[in-house]
C-alpha cells in the first residue's frame, strides 16, 4: 500500500464538483482509494463518502492507494490536485 499526503490548494475545497472529479478518476483504476481526512477514512471512488469528509482549502488530506496501479493513480490524482480541479481564477 503506498501513502502519501496531498494539499487541497483550491479556493472551495472538496465541495461536490472536485469530489465526483476524484471518484471519476479514481473508479477508472483497479487499485483501492481511501482519502483519510481529520480521522475520517472515506472511499475515494465514491462521491458521497468525499462530500462527507468536508475537505476544507489549505488542509492536507492523506490518500492510501492499494492495488496494482498504485503509482497510476497517485501520478493522476496530484495532477488533479496542483490543477486545483480545474477551478478558474485560483491565486497561488
Amino acid at each position: 500500500m503506498l501513502v502519501k499526503k496531498l494539499k487541497v490548494m483550491n479556493k472551495s475545497g472538496v465541495h461536490a464538483r472536485p469530489a465526483g472529479m476524484i471518484a471519476d478518476l479514481t473508479s477508472k483504476y483497479k487499485s483501492d482509494v481511501f482519502f483519510v481526512y481529520r480521522g475520517v477514512r472515506a472511499n475515494a471512488k465514491s462521491i458521497l463518502n468525499l462530500m462527507m469528509l468536508a475537505i476544507v482549502p489549505d488542509t492536507e488530506v492523506e490518500v492510501e492507494v492499494d492495488g496494482p496501479d498504485a503509482s497510476e493513480v497517485f501520478a493522476a490524482l496530484e495532477k488533479l490536485f496542483d490543477e486545483r480541479f480545474q477551478e478558474e481564477n485560483q491565486d497561488t
